[in-house]
């Protein structure tokens, strides 16, 4: 993502001690983005500009409607005068869901959804149950995904998502106002890499851990998901289904583990 995409500018008035001062501030970018599946339209969510392949690539995988890069036969922005328009020609796709046209804000993962059971994703397996992670490697992680966070680091207005192996090195990071955007950007990454399925991975998202950040961080074969934040009842019970390790409130030296805490290894 370049800044330059994903910030704008304006000029704003700042009271500090009781003096008003007039200045230019940075606020995170935010535009809507239409993805269309064979000519059709698929949804629209509003994202910040950036990556924007990765996010259609992420979304179709996530949904559930391709397995792999494979299928994706095109991916393109569509032509004309038409902008923030993405066209992709899917080959051999699961397009019964297809209908579910919806406009999601940047806080909805499943909006538009048109039953209780087409929220839940066809497909989950149970991840990796060999992937281990060290607590100290673990305690470090939301130091490196802020020291990484460039966009958020100049508008305080942006949500992360980022692959750590498991030595704690990072993979990749991705930033959006969405935190589910951030994280289809990340699995979209994996997607066009061929890096599918992330079993020797950890996520670690800047936001909470809501039940659709687990379910697209199931989709993708990760074995563990941390957040700085507090997962919801909801997430922890579809975590503990699938044996898929769940860490909230991971700040300084403390986290909670909400399931599987067999991944979580002294050396």
């Amino acid at each position: 993502m370049t800044a330059a995409r994903a910030i704008d500018l304006t000029r704003v008035d700042e009271w500090k001690d009781g003096t008003v001062h007039s200045l230019q501030d940075y606020l995170v970018a935010e535009e809507p983005l239409e993805i269309r599946v064979n000519g059709n339209p698929l949804t629209v969510t509003m994202r910040t500009p950036g990556h924007d392949f990765e996010l259609a690539a992420g979304f179709l995988f996530t949904e559930g409607l391709i397995c792999d890069a494979s299928q994706i036969s095109s991916l393109l922005p569509a032509t004309g005068i038409r902008a923030n328009v993405l066209e992709s020609q899917l080959e051999n796709a699961s397009l019964e869901d297809a209908h579910r046209n919806f406009a999601g804000t940047s806080s909805c993962g499943i909006c538009g959804k048109t039953s209780i059971e087409s929220v839940r994703r066809r497909g989950i397996r149970r991840p990796n149950p060999g992937f281990a992670i060290n607590p100290e490697v673990l305690c470090m992680l939301p130091e490196k995904l802020r020291a990484e966070q460039a966009v958020f680091g100049r508008t305080g207005g942006l949500h992360a998502a980022a692959l750590f192996d498991g030595s704690g090195e990072l993979i990749v990071l991705r930033e959006d106002i969405g935190r589910h955007n951030a994280v289809d950007k990340v699995i979209g990454w994996a997607v066009q890499q061929n890096k599918l399925p992330l079993s020797d991975c950890a996520m670690m998202v800047s936001g909470r851990g809501g039940f659709e950040i687990i379910q697209k961080a199931l989709a993708a074969g990760l074995p563990l998901l941390a957040s700085v934040s507090a997962p919801s009842g909801l997430a922890v019970q579809l975590a503990r289904e699938y044996d898929m390790t769940l860490i909230g409130f991971l700040r300084g030296r403390r986290f909670v583990i909400y399931s599987a805490p067999s991944r979580i290894r002294q050396s």
